[in-house]
């Protein structure tokens, strides 16, 4: 430590009440206290603490039950949430870009921000209502490649897969999605010289009534449809990514089915999204892979830790 007005060398001087060291100038006799670190930004939260409080999060815990356990305001929880959001979010787009990949599958997962959408009235917000969150994963390595939280229109979709096609090179590779239409195209729009790429259209039998009601109606079929390229016929699949939606619902409190758990903020379900996802790639093994999607598409040595996300 160096005496800001002397500029001459301190000695130590005990310590601060918060544990930092402190120092003493031996010219002029005034005392510092060395520089203190804020890795959660402006949150006083000990960093520890914070990772066990994600880590709750990640394990499909709601955020009163993690106060509950912890004994941290929710608000603070959520504050922390987008705050990891935020560095997850960042470290995805700096990691994940011009891979180059050879299946890809692309799904949307629904939720809903506040109400449904059919319970929605003329007062509420534009960000009130069904959320769809648009995902595309690597076939082979189960890395989530992008994501993007918005309505199911054709400027969302444009939008995910203008995210895609940043986080894959341009390699040739098969991409497959279920039968929504604005994916034609975006994928021709934005993907025309890199993709091949074909539709998994699923046909649905009579909805059920009653007890039932909650629950989609019966697959009867699923015809392939190819769009463009030259797609191979017995990769046209959506199997994984419905998988890695059953991830998100497991994995997400706040996504689970038939329950008293939603969000109530847009800004909050778009941070979950983004912690669980960076999660899923960077920090969970597979059981199929024994390894982390990451280190499978060679993004990463090793499994990485929460703490390593919180401090990314």
């Amino acid at each position: 430590m160096t005496c800001h007005y002397c500029r001459t060398t301190c000695k130590r001087f005990g310590k601060h009440r918060n544990g930092l060291q402190r120092y003493r100038c031996n010219q002029c006799a005034k005392t510092f206290t060395e520089e203190h670190e804020r890795p959660l930004d402006e949150m006083r939260l000990p960093f520890d603490r914070a990772v066990s409080i994600l880590q709750l999060l990640l394990e499909g815990m709601s955020v009163r039950s993690v106060e509950r356990v912890t004994g941290v305001h929710r608000d603070t929880i959520l504050r922390l949430l987008v705050l990891a959001g935020e560095r997850c979010s960042a470290l995805m787009e700096s990691k994940i870009q011009n891979l180059p990949v050879k299946d890809v599958e692309v799904d949307e997962i629904w939720g809903f921000v506040g109400k449904k959408e059919g319970h929605k009235s003329d007062d509420d917000g534009a960000e009130l209502g069904d959320a769809y969150c648009f995902i595309g994963m690597e076939r082979s390595t189960k890395l989530v490649l992008a994501h993007h939280l918005g309505k199911r229109t054709a400027k969302a979709t444009d939008a995910f897969i203008g995210k895609l096609a940043y986080a894959t090179s341009r390699d040739r590779y098969q991409l497959t999605s279920d039968g929504f239409k604005p994916y034609v195209s975006a994928v021709k729009l934005i993907l025309r010289d890199r993709v091949d790429f074909a539709q998994l259209v699923k046909v649905y039998g009579t909805p059920r009534d009653g007890e039932q009601r909650y629950s989609p109606a019966e697959v009867v079929d699923s015809v392939p449809c190819e769009i463009m390229g030259r797609p191979v016929r017995d990769r046209i699949c959506t199997s994984h990514i419905e998988r890695q939606n059953l991830s998100v619902r497991m994995g997400m409190r706040r996504m689970t089915r038939l329950t008293n758990a939603f969000s109530k903020k847009w800004e909050n379900l778009q941070a979950a999204y983004s912690l669980w996802f960076a999660f899923y790639n960077f920090c969970r093994v597979h059981k199929t892979l024994r390894v982390t999607p990451a280190m499978e598409a060679g993004i990463a040595a090793h499994a990485w830790t929460v703490a390593d996300l919180l401090g990314a």
